[in-house]
């Protein structure tokens, strides 16, 4: 039995927080008809001196409560601003969601790219 990406599924955009101090989600995927793989990418381009914002990775491993997976600051400019989040191979009862707050400064718009692999059998 092969297994093979059944389908993937784009989320592009861009996420401007509503004010300072509010969760803002970027991506969130509830699940799935089967495993999937999630990576992507977030462009912290757009920070200036004087703004902060913390980018949270959550990851649902019993499928209804949020634990979060990795938790990181960014001060703006950003010296290397394109994150990548890595794969990560994930059952399909399992949720993904990636957010951000802004902490300071002025709200940016911050593009966005990631993929979703459907994954399947042949």
């Amino acid at each position: 039995m092969a297994v093979i990406v059944q389908s993937k599924t784009r989320y592009q955009g861009t996420v401007t927080p509503s004010s300072l101090n509010t969760e803002t989600t970027v991506i969130e995927v509830k699940g799935a008809t089967d495993d999937y793989i999630m990576e992507g990418y977030l462009d912290l381009s757009a920070l200036q001196a004087g703004d902060t914002v913390v980018v949270n990775e959550y990851i649902a491993v019993d499928g209804a409560n949020y634990g979060l997976f990795v938790s990181n600051t960014y001060s703006g400019p950003v010296q290397d601003p394109v994150i990548r989040f890595h794969t990560k191979t994930l059952l399909y009862s399992m949720l993904y969601k990636v957010t951000v707050t802004q902490t300071s400064g002025t709200p940016r718009s911050l593009p966005y790219g990631f993929l979703m692999e459907l994954l399947g059998t042949a």
